[in-house]
């Protein structure tokens, strides 16, 4: 593959990546959020305690850096420190939005 070929490659995968990420439904992002992330992490302002080892949604999506579209990716791969929710895309890019949306 030639170098122009990778960078518009590159570019079509930002692209529509950027997409998926406005296209995002927050309510199902929140839906999701309180049914597998609670129990660990604080994941709305009104939410009282969340595990002391983990950081609040509000923390994460305040990182510098912080990218929707790479958390979305980071959240399709099981962890050890977390269980294997077995997102779909679409359901990983709800997830990111929501927590984007808690800064």
């Amino acid at each position: 593959m030639t170098r122009s070929a990778a960078a518009l490659m590159a570019l079509i995968v930002l692209a529509a990546s950027s997409r998926a990420a406005e296209a995002a439904d927050l309510a199902k992002g929140e839906a999701l959020a309180k049914r597998w992330c609670a129990a660990c992490h604080v994941v709305a302002p009104d939410q009282r305690s969340g595990n002391t080892q983990t950081s609040p949604f509000s923390a994460i999506a305040a990182k510098p850096g912080f990218d929707a579209a790479q958390l979305a990716l980071f959240l399709l791969a099981p962890h050890p420190k977390m269980p294997d929710m077995g997102l779909s895309r679409s359901e990983a890019a709800d997830l990111a939005a929501y927590i984007a949306a808690q800064k």
